[in-house]
């Protein structure tokens, strides 16, 4: 098992910038790939970035690319989501994600609530 924690969503302003950070406990000596995902009001959840167990390789859904950026601290088990020149219309609850390769998203964290204001 493994319990993951998310922090540092906030009200920014659009243009602004917000980092979140995910920390992971229980298992975490296992090989996980880590991700985001965001839930807007009324919507489904959706992916928006996962990173490899050593970081590696990244994917971004298209949208975030070139102002997103995950990473990750295996030593602090944390990973890590900047995000810059946000938009209003990415106002949602962040969600970071835990999985095994070839698994299911199968460990979420409780969310973070990120409000960007126009």
């Amino acid at each position: 098992q493994v319990q993951l924690a998310e922090s540092g969503g906030g009200l920014v302003q659009a243009g602004g910038s917000l980092r979140l950070s995910c920390a992971a406990s229980g298992r975490t000596d296992s090989s996980y790939t880590m991700g985001w995902f965001r839930q807007a009001p009324g919507k489904e959840r959706v992916f928006v970035a996962s990173i490899s167990w050593n970081g590696g390789r990244t994917y971004y859904t298209d949208s975030v690319k070139g102002r997103f950026t995950i990473s990750r601290d295996n030593a602090k088990n944390t990973v890590y989501l900047q995000m810059n020149s946000l938009k209003p219309e990415e106002t949602a609850v962040y969600y970071c994600a835990a999985k095994l390769s070839g698994y299911s998203w199968n460990y979420w964290g409780q969310g973070t609530q990120v409000t960007v204001s126009s």
